[in-house]
């Protein structure tokens, strides 16, 4: 899974994520319950232009990994298998993109063959080759790169003492007895490694590229797209890349001949621009998904709820709980803290319920796998202050104290801070507010010396074949990592430990769903997060912008373009 992408409260660790990329309850067809003008087909040509709040995390997809950036790295990345695109039939659906066919698995299901397909070269004009995928997925291991997707580290057999091509040299675990032929020796059985491979961190690169920061204001592009300019914090712009072969892409429609990304946008002024359709705005789109809560009202009108698209999420957002530092090591007073916050008034924070659920689970409802339940109820989800206190005075904490919550620098973050701050002083905990800039968001949070107290982020599905990549990356207590940490709550459960093990052992789609949905009970018992709401996502692109469907909520710019790239 991924963390999710701002406004939402992770994810991957990009995210979110990818953010995209979320694992409903049963397949979408043909783009789902999309409605808008925006899902009309584009055509090729012109400039499509997305304006941002805030920048992407990273560019090298070893490092990033959330929803804001992962559906970027589509465009100019490609990996041995990938997400189906969202007009597919099924949209969940596992592809293959480099490699010929999905994977084929041993009987014992520790060794998984694929075969790269011929054509297929970076924008350099070299071929892409085993060696080249071997290379890029063995960069995960370096400790100061590998910051994102964490599932080739987990899943793949590699030494304890292994840090990367650059100092550590090959990586016997991964063979290529050909330029077209990769081998992947795993640690254990796991039935969607097909899966796995879609994430950014399997991207392949060149060997010997990449070392240090190199990757950070430059790509080495082997999709559709490459980087033209790119000014931080300010301009992302994209031309076409003249050694992509579309007959080798299955996925990738790649109708505009470049992308645009404006940067520190402010929302309200993106919501006015994408409203007012002036100039070239016919062309522009978002990539924030929801509206500025003042703009709700203003997109009533019958011409703009043509436009608007609206889709639950699969995404989380909730508060995690450091269960390594006092007094959050004791779970009365984590059980405490569920009760103590009112999730009413983080909903209003939110914007509402235009703009998202209140959740008591982990899995949200758009999630195989989620199980109905709240194990800490209040009437209208205000907080049960008595409980708490009570709670509290059991824990010998009846005199409160003190505790620092990290939060993204947005305004629906900080109000929602500033929600939970107000719900914890009724029990006597007082709240202070780390507002952090959102570029460096997860990764901050995601470093365990500087984890505050607590956190409020997000998560999503990374795939969409079950819910197994929202409980593990989140829980699972061997996975907790100096850098790029998701397990925010640093829970190790030894229990826990084994339910997830039995749960991604499981082969049968049914029971393992069922599993899950127990885990997430069993976890909650034990009060490592506060779930806070599912958000939905709210789109209005410009008016001549297409291709816009979204049946998971996730926007995927791999068949977006213009209906007409002559109008500007």
């Amino acid at each position: 899974m991924k963390r999710s992408a701002p406004p939402v409260a992770m994810g991957g660790l990009m995210m979110a994520s990818v953010l995209a990329l979320s694992a409903c309850s049963g397949g979408s067809s043909g783009g789902g319950s999309t409605s808008g003008a925006g899902g009309e087909a584009p055509v090729k040509g012109g400039t499509v232009e997305v304006l941002q709040t805030s920048d992407f995390s990273y560019l090298d997809p070893t490092r990033g990994w959330d929803g804001g950036v992962n559906s970027f790295y589509r465009l100019v990345y490609r990996t041995l298998v990938a997400k189906a695109p969202n007009d597919a039939a099924d949209p969940n659906a596992m592809v293959p993109d480099l490699a010929e066919s999905l994977g084929q698995a041993s009987e014992d299901g520790l060794t998984w063959t694929y075969k790269i397909k011929q054509g297929v070269k970076f924008d350099t004009g070299a071929p892409i080759t085993s060696k080249d995928v071997k290379f890029g997925i063995s960069r995960s291991w370096d400790p100061e790169i590998g910051i994102g997707s964490p599932y080739m580290k987990q899943l793949i057999d590699a030494p304890d003492d292994y840090e990367g091509p650059y100092k550590s040299g090959d990586l016997e675990t991964i063979e290529t007895p050909d330029d077209q032929t990769i081998v992947f020796h795993l640690k254990a059985p796991f039935p969607e490694f097909d899966a796995a491979l879609s994430q950014p961190s399997a991207t392949p690169f060149p060997e010997g590229t990449g070392e240090g920061d190199e990757f950070i204001n430059d790509i080495v592009a082997s999709g559709p797209y490459d980087l033209e300019k790119f000014t931080p914090g300010s301009l992302v712009q994209l031309k076409r890349n003249a050694e992509w072969d579309e007959s080798t892409d299955e996925i990738r429609k790649a109708y505009p001949d470049a992308w645009k990304f404006t940067i520190g946008v402010d929302g309200a002024t993106i919501d006015e621009r994408l409203i007012a359709q002036q100039g070239s705005d016919i062309n522009t789109m978002t990539s924030a998904p929801t509206l500025q809560t003042a703009t709700i009202a203003r997109v009533q009108t019958p011409q703009l709820q043509e436009r608007l698209i609206k889709n639950p999420s699969t995404c989380l957002t909730y508060m995690g709980m450091n269960t390594t530092k006092a007094p959050l090591d004791d779970v009365k007073v984590r059980q405490a803290i569920e009760f103590a916050v009112n999730k009413s008034s983080v909903l209003n924070a939110t914007g509402g319920t235009q703009f998202a659920t209140m959740a008591s689970t982990i899995i949200p409802s758009t999630v195989s796998g989620h199980t109905g339940f709240d194990l800490y109820p209040s009437a209208d989800g205000s907080g049960d202050v008595e409980k708490a206190k009570a709670l509290l005075a059991e824990a010998g904490q009846a005199d409160g104290f003190e505790l620092t919550l990290d939060i993204r620098a947005t305004p629906a973050m900080q109000r929602q801070g500033e929600a939970v701050q107000e719900s914890l002083a009724r029990v006597g905990i007082d709240v202070k507010l780390n507002v952090i800039d959102t570029s460096t968001y997860y990764e901050t949070i995601g470093t365990t010396s500087q984890q505050n107290d607590m956190a409020i982020t997000g998560w999503c599905p990374d795939w969409n074949s079950s819910a197994s990549t929202f409980i593990p990356p989140l829980f699972d207590g061997r996975n907790i990592y100096d850098k790029g940490n998701s397990n925010l709550a640093q829970l190790n459960d030894e229990a826990v430990n084994k339910a997830i093990d039995a749960a991604k052992a499981e082969t049968d789609v049914e029971a393992a769903n069922a599993a899950w949905g127990a885990l997430d009970e069993q976890i909650m018992q034990l009060a490592p997060i506060v779930p806070l709401n599912v958000e939905n996502r709210l789109y209005l692109p410009g008016e001549n912008v297409g291709g816009v469907i979204t049946p998971s909520g996730d926007i995927d710019y791999t068949i977006i373009g213009l209906k007409d790239p002559s109008k500007s």
